[in-house]
């Protein structure tokens, strides 16, 4: 956003709000242009003001200057062009003549026929002016002046579209604002109108004779933001109206009552504020309605009870000098299907948290605590964990021994149930590693570990899942490995780029170790993929160890070449020992070989984006995962695949691990220069073969969207139309329509 530079060029007019059309007003560039070559040499001081003309005369009686042909005129960045120019010294007015043009330093230009300036170039009056904004936005008004800093223009019109065809004849601009007045008082940061209207297409569609809003300059103000419109078959016809309000330069709050048709109203609000130490926000939406029984599908009865219903969702991060960091969220609902139901997200648990964070260069401390709200169906509350605290500290030791570095690890958890199984975990560990390069080019890396834990826990049977439970009271255990892994990067040219091969070998020696006799809080979730094949423990967290040795072997394809990129990965591992694994079946790591797990990337310039993940049974090739995801086209018309198909056969009471079948589709289509369409679908394919828990009959739609949208220089409209077909409580399934209006450059 400009400030205003000279005597009627308020640069924030263009994000005004209203109007209809003024007669005989020229919004056509003049046929001179404006002033971009010949101009006067560059004043040496601001108080200098540089001449250049064809001719130039002085008046030594009057002390009148007078510039004739092809003039130009220059003061702290202003230029001034016209036919010509007197200048009184005495008085400082300055009074020119014929195809004036008046530019700023924002490069913004004023034309005019006849215009009276103070000699700064700012403060004067214009006749029949015209404003090009440097953004392409014009203002033309019959009359302009500016005194004292406060600028006025009478019977004035804005447009920030085109105002003329692909010929170079005149047209009606899309949309524009009129007002009888127009007032910027930058003193008080506004832009005042009178009698202000908005005309579309032509025709006046709204009449605001008293608005007002900020210019911008301060950081805003209070007023009407951009309104919003929806349909839905849960709630009707939805009209919101944001107002917004400055409540100092760090601090606002936006204020958003939302009017149904079908449901009683709600009212939404936001404040924000900027500290000295950081930044923090508040949301938070209330009504008053029925509650429904948050259950799947068929017809969602209410409870009997209007009540109270709404969300908040907050969240804020402060900095304590150069270390320390604070930061926080809170999300909450009033029960399980409001979000759904107004629109709000599709999210199925609210994570609530606050952290501590200590960084230094050689040091991590992170104190945090957590805790959760589900709004899955069936899903009891009283099972959601309560951390208080999770404290987590590191240490990095550099050179301490053969040249490697020792990482030194403290971590403490306690996890709370209100009906459920309670757990208090902590350890403390200890890991060395070294990175040498040997002679030929083998990158060879290894690894000492060192680990000693203690767990307490009881209420272990309110946890469904056996394996997951452990022993109640107090159970110790203590981990230990070794690892080697060898790299050799083999790089040589190849189809007029570059190819790099690198086959990889590691080996891992752990020592057997407890673990089913301690309770699994967050190893639960587990997977062989590449991203994890070569890791030294391939559980996701810290309850499970991967006992035991084993040898990994895999190799790395990528290829560069003028404007295509490919890299492919594929690898496996044999456990050495033939004792039975702690793994699940259908993880992939169950036996002694494991299944093959790879990756494929493509990338062919900005136009193709793929990967492919896969994992394949290593008895009968089986696809046991199938994951891919690919970006096709340009920025203006593309297409996104994403497919998910998990077959692991995993046994049904682990409920971390159920298989599941899914596509994603998406996509934009530029029909003209301004019009596209564009949707998405998301569809579940899982069936009951591949999940006998699964609700799905191998082909269920989740939500499918689909829009129409309109964008050029000066608006932007479009209409969406959503489905969703997952029902719960009185989140039905039903259409959603969006109407968006966007008039650029047109409010905060």
């Amino acid at each position: 956003m400009k400030k205003p530079i000279h005597f009627l060029l308020a640069a924030s007019l263009p994000f005004l709000s209203t109007g209809t059309p003024l007669l005989a007003q020229k919004l056509a560039t003049p046929a001179a242009g404006p002033p971009l070559q010949g101009d006067a040499p560059t004043p040496a001081n601001e108080d200098e003001i540089t001449f250049a003309a064809d001719s130039l005369s002085y008046d030594d009686s009057s002390e009148v200057v007078t510039a004739t042909g092809n003039v130009r005129m220059m003061r702290q960045g202003d230029r001034l062009r016209a036919d010509k120019v007197e200048w009184n010294q005495k008085t400082g007015v300055v009074r020119a003549n014929g195809n004036v043009a008046v530019v700023n330093s924002g490069n913004d230009t004023v034309y005019g026929d006849s215009v009276e300036l103070t000699d700064s170039l700012r403060d004067g009056v214009i006749e029949n002016l015209l404003i090009v904004l440097n953004d392409g936005g014009r203002l033309a008004a019959v009359h302009g002046e500016r005194r004292n800093g406060v600028s006025t223009l009478n019977k004035a019109v804005y447009t920030p579209c085109s105002v003329i065809d692909s010929g170079g004849c005149p047209k009606e601009p899309i949309w524009k604002i009129s007002a009888v007045r127009v007032v910027h008082d930058p003193a008080k940061h506004r832009i005042s109108y009178d009698g202000a209207r908005i005309s579309f297409l032509g025709a006046p569609i709204l009449w605001l004779p008293g608005l007002s809003h900020p210019d911008g300059s301060s950081g805003g103000g209070s007023g009407l933001l951009l309104p919003d419109i929806r349909y839905s078959r849960t709630n009707g016809a939805e009209f919101s109206l944001p107002y917004y309000i400055q409540l100092a330069p760090n601090r606002d709050l936006t204020i958003t009552p939302h009017i149904y048709t079908k449901v009683l109203p709600a009212i939404e609000a936001q404040y924000r504020a900027l500290t000295d130490n950081g930044a923090w926000q508040a949301t938070g939406m209330l009504t008053y309605s029925s509650r429904f029984a948050a259950t799947a599908g068929g017809i969602a009865a209410p409870n009997g009870n209007r009540d109270i219903r709404g969300y908040i969702d907050a969240n804020g991060r402060f900095q304590f000098g150069p270390d320390w960091t604070l930061s926080g969220s809170l999300r909450a609902a009033s029960d399980r299907t409001f979000l759904r139901r107004y629109d709000i997200s599709r999210d199925d648990r609210l994570r609530n948290q606050i952290n501590a964070e200590r960084i230094t260069a050689s040091s991590y401390l992170s104190i945090k605590g957590w805790a959760v709200q589900t709004l899955r169906t069936n899903d009891p509350q009283g099972q959601q964990p309560i951390a208080l605290p999770a404290i987590d500290f590191r240490m990095r030791l550099t050179d301490p021994w053969a040249g490697g570095i020792v990482q030194l690890q403290a971590n403490s958890l306690a996890l709370l149930r209100t009906n459920g199984q309670d757990t208090q975990r902590a350890f403390a560990g200890a890991q060395w590693m070294l990175r040498r390069y040997t002679p030929m080019g083998q990158e060879v890396s290894l690894t000492a570990y060192a680990r000693g834990d203690i767990y307490h826990t009881d209420q272990v049977g309110r946890t469904t899942t056996v394996v997951y439970r452990g022993n109640p009271g107090w159970t110790g255990r203590g981990i230990a490995a070794l690892a080697a892994d060898v790299r050799w990067p083999l790089i040589g040219e190849f189809l007029n780029g570059s190819q790099r091969i690198t086959p990889r070998v590691q080996i891992v020696a752990s020592p057997k170790t407890r673990n089913l006799s301690l309770p699994n809080e967050d190893s639960r979730s587990i997977d062989l993929e590449d991203s994890n094949l070569f890791a030294l423990n391939r559980f996701s967290g810290y309850d499970r160890w991967e006992d035991g040795s084993r040898i990994t072997y895999g190799a790395e394809w990528a290829v560069d070449v003028p404007g295509i990129s490919f890299a492919t990965v594929i690898g496996q591992s044999y456990r050495l020992t033939d004792k039975p694994s702690l793994l699940p079946v259908g993880t992939g790591l169950s036996d002694r070989l494991s299944d093959v797990v790879g990756r494929t990337t493509l990338k062919y310039g900005r136009f193709l984006e793929f990967t492919h993940r896969f994992r394949l049974d290593k008895d009968n090739f089986a696809i046991r995962r199938n994951e891919i995801d690919a970006t096709i086209g340009t920025s203006r018309t593309y297409a996104i695949v994403g497919y998910l198909k998990l077959n692991r056969n995993v046994t049904p009471g682990i409920e971390d691990l159920r298989d599941r079948e899914e596509v994603r589709l998406g996509g934009r289509i530029q029909l003209a220069r301004y019009w596209s369409v564009f949707g998405s679908t998301v569809v579940d394919l899982t069936s009951r073969k591949e999940d006998p828990l699964t609700l799905s009959d191998g082909y269920q739609p989740i939500r499918h969207r689909l829009g129409i949208l309109y964008d050029d220089d000066c608006i932007e409209l479009g209409v969406t139309w959503r489905r969703e077909y997952d029902a719960i409580g009185d989140a039905r399934r039903g259409n959603t329509f969006l109407l968006r209006l966007a008039l650029k450059n047109l409010g905060r």
